[in-house]
């Protein structure tokens, strides 16, 4: 029978896990070609608005295939529901045997999405980081920054959101730890910081090439779908580098999707995450550099955290 794991125990299993390592070696494996994951199945809806996610695949020698479905519907805070919901299963490679079930709520893709934005910032981030900049009031927004500050160390934070409220109510959590200001523009975050997190789910640019200072760093991470967009693809064409969690991806999702499209950019301008790693002439080199990774979100992520859950739970 397989193992059914739920959420208050997969978050007390999080803690014993080096989160950043775990994604550092699923996207040397990805891009190393040792995995096989297949394109991102996806669902849209209207009425509400919403979408599903599935992704699957497996590392080559592993013990396990994953298949991972997470959805987001944005009218649920209004109904006292969380807008992520999602579940992932873990299969035997060898048997097909169902092994585990992780009710996770979609919590797995928020935190291992955050894991990646941290793992983004120990090899673009700037030396001197003027501020932090996080566009986006939801639950990415606070992981992205929680889990930055493990990394990196900046004691001037800024926030954004459309609704100034909810900015102010993320910079209020997390004054006890550090000073965070509101942001009262995108314009505003941009040319007070020079690490910048998006994580919103827009469908036109929130931030401008002629706002981004030199030697700025951007994570986008809220574009993960053909119809979404965060940055105006002048900032791609700007970039001395643009870094993808997967090229095949970046083809028909994000922001590098948004950017081929026009033709501001080709893909030989562009880097998978998982390359650049191993090399550190394909990281940050300089400090007048302006950087950008566009995260859509890669199978081999849910991968590696759905079986760091299952081993770590087995050993309790």
């Amino acid at each position: 029978m397989a193992t059914i794991i739920k959420e208050k125990e997969i978050q007390l299993i999080l803690k014993n896990i080096d989160l950043v390592k775990a994604m550092e070696e699923a996207f040397i494996q990805y891009s190393n070609g040792n995995s096989v994951v297949p394109p991102v199945g996806e669902l849209l809806f209207n009425n509400p608005d919403g979408e599903a996610h599935i992704k699957y695949g497996y590392i080559k020698g592993e013990e396990y295939y994953v298949v991972k479905i997470a959805s987001g519907f944005y009218e649920n805070p209004k109904l006292n529901i969380a807008s992520s919901q999602g579940v992932v299963l873990l299969f035997s490679q060898t048997t097909g045997e169902l092994k585990a079930v992780l009710l996770d709520n979609g919590k797995l893709t928020d935190i291992r999405t955050a894991a990646a934005g941290a793992l983004v910032a120990t090899r673009f981030a700037p030396k001197k980081l003027k501020g932090i900049g996080i566009a986006g009031t939801g639950i990415q927004a606070r992981l992205q920054l929680k889990l930055l500050l493990d990394v990196i160390d900046c004691n001037q934070i800024w926030v954004w959101g459309r609704d100034q409220k909810k900015a102010k109510i993320l910079a209020s959590e997390f004054n006890r730890i550090k000073k965070v200001k509101v942001a009262k523009s995108t314009q505003e975050l941009s040319r007070k910081t020079n690490y910048i997190v998006t994580t919103t789910s827009s469908n036109s640019p929130l931030l401008k090439a002629e706002d981004i200072l030199p030697g700025t760093h951007i994570t986008a991470v809220g574009s993960d779908t053909a119809h979404k967009q965060e940055l105006d693809t002048e900032i791609l064409k700007k970039a001395d580098l643009v870094v993808v969690d997967s090229l095949s991806q970046s083809e028909e999702r994000g922001e590098v999707f948004k950017a081929l499209s026009e033709g501001i950019i080709a893909k030989k301008d562009v880097t998978e995450l998982g390359v650049a790693l191993q090399n550190t002439e394909l990281q940050r080199t300089s400090e007048d550099q302006i950087t950008v990774a566009d995260l859509t979100g890669v199978a081999v992520q849910d991968m590696a955290i759905g079986k760091a859950i299952y081993e770590n739970y087995n050993l309790t």
